[in-house]
């Protein structure tokens, strides 16, 4: 019988040593899976890895190449993979022979994820918190969200902050023409890494609270110590009305929740259609609302998510990631400097954005991947409520195809695969797919940083050197073992 091996995870039949096999497996499964999946199954496409072992940053592929993972799972993994203290808490839940699944039944591992929760919280919000799981795609939350401040005040339109001017005229209007609520990502990560200036954060809040317009903050890629605060919204000193979970809170597994004021949960839903407020009480009326789901509350993901609230706050995880994340940034601000098809970085604690650009200044489209200096992020309107969730990896044109990249896309498609050659999983975001994104998790450490940058350094030298005018295709370099 095979043992746990390397992270616990080996289990007979599924991993095995021998390296015939374990080729076998990577060049098996890599051709079967585009035959049996449609093509928007993107990360594969893009990233044609077949891990079978992980630990920490490092990922280790059926081939025995060993490479460093700075997607994170899009951000869910804050401790990495496999951390010590997830596997423990999962195993403990399993060996008890509690129920695996209760839909959102009170049960002792999620007062347990609660009272961690609500510890992480800002006083003023914690003291009227209600906590409602919902199901656990990214999505739902934000539909859960929407039904509770729906139906809280009356109103139908949500406001998401987005890149125009300003989301909320200062006069507010007539009551009956004010939004239901103001939509915010206090990092757009999905659109390239747009961080939101604080100022303006403050600004939106003012101005909600002023008009009666609830507002939510979606910390689904930014919460659990991301940004370098627990909550990305607290680097602005606000407070919001409801606050959406997701990601990271799930310490590896499918879980989400939303967070709100509990004047506001008197109109919310409940049933097995809706939401439940898990602290105090249910909330009073049903009202069909969306978001919620069988798979609420499940008791892995709890048990997960409590050890992974505890240990960022024990370990003061975030000031990690705020003083790492700012010698990260510093050092690939550098890039713009050295390399012409590099344009605006940008980010917040170990959330990173590396622009690709056209270096000669010409258009491709929509949000152009023109060279120019960096924006910061702007505000504006959104009509309905957007998800905040994306594939977190666009192909672009010709991505993942050999040969001497052109336009922005091309170029961040480059990027990603030349990183992949040296042993580094790296993110393409951006509406225009033009945002090599960086998301190490939180235990990363000053060593495996450099060797991070190390590597992209090297791929966007290769880009940068082969792009169009340049005088050879791409070539690549296998990844270290």
């Amino acid at each position: 019988m095979a043992g746990t091996g390397h992270g616990g995870i080996v289990r007979e039949g599924v991993v095995r040593e021998s390296a015939g096999w374990a080729s076998a497996v990577q060049g098996g499964a890599s051709r079967r899976q585009p035959a049996r999946e449609p093509a928007a199954r993107t990360y594969a496409r893009a990233l044609p890895v077949v891990p079978v072992r992980a630990r920490g940053l490092t990922i280790e592929g059926a081939d025995g190449r060993r490479y460093l993972d700075c997607v994170s799972g899009a951000g869910t993994l804050a401790l990495g993979h496999n951390h010590p203290v997830v596997l423990e808490a999962i195993r403990a839940v399993l060996d008890s022979g509690a129920p695996l699944h209760v839909m959102d039944l009170t049960t002792p591992v999620e007062d347990a994820f609660v009272t961690e929760l609500l510890r992480t919280l800002p006083p003023g919000l914690a003291a009227r918190a209600r906590v409602r799981f919902c199901g656990p795609t990214g999505t739902d939350p934000v539909a859960t969200a929407a039904s509770l401040v729906r139906a809280a005040t009356g109103r139908s339109r949500v406001i998401a902050v987005s890149d125009a001017p300003e989301p909320l005229p200062e006069d507010g209007g007539a009551e009956r023409d004010r939004p239901a609520a103001l939509l915010l990502e206090p990092v757009r990560s999905e659109a390239g890494v747009l961080p939101v200036a604080d100022a303006l954060v403050r600004r939106l809040r003012t101005r909600t609270a002023g008009q009666g317009v609830p507002l939510v903050v979606d910390e689904t890629e930014t919460g659990v110590g991301r940004t370098g605060a627990y909550w990305a919204f607290e680097h602005s000193g606000v407070t919001p009305d409801v606050l959406i979970l997701a990601k990271a809170v799930g310490g590896s597994l499918p879980l989400a929740a939303v967070v709100h004021r509990d004047d506001l949960g008197d109109s919310g839903d409940s049933g097995d259609s809706g939401g439940k407020d898990t602290v105090g009480r249910p909330a009073a009326a049903h009202t069909g609302a969306t978001g919620a789901g069988a798979f609420r509350g499940n008791q892995l993901a709890l048990a997960a998510g409590a050890a992974t609230l505890a240990h960022v706050r024990e370990q003061r995880l975030a000031e990690h990631a705020a003083a790492l994340g700012e010698r990260m940034l510093t050092r690939l601000r550098a890039l713009a400097g050295e390399f012409a098809c590099v344009g605006d970085v940008r980010g917040r604690g170990l959330m990173a954005g590396v622009e690709l650009v056209s270096p000669d200044g010409t258009a491709h489209g929509p949000g152009d991947g023109v060279r120019r200096p960096g924006t910061g992020v702007g505000t504006g309107v959104g009509t309905g409520v957007g998800t905040g969730i994306g594939t977190g990896i666009g192909t672009g044109v010709g991505a993942g195809t050999p040969g001497t990249p052109g336009t922005p896309a091309e170029l961040a498609a480059a990027v990603r695969r030349e990183c992949l050659h040296r042993g580094l999983i790296v993110d393409v975001t951006g509406p225009c797919a033009n945002v090599v994104r960086l998301l190490p998790p939180l235990i990363v450490t000053e060593e495996q940083m450099s060797a991070v940058l190390d590597r992209l350094f090297d791929a966007v030298r290769a880009v940068d050197r082969h792009r169009v005018g340049g005088p050879a295709p791409l070539g690549g370099q296998h990844a270290p073992r």
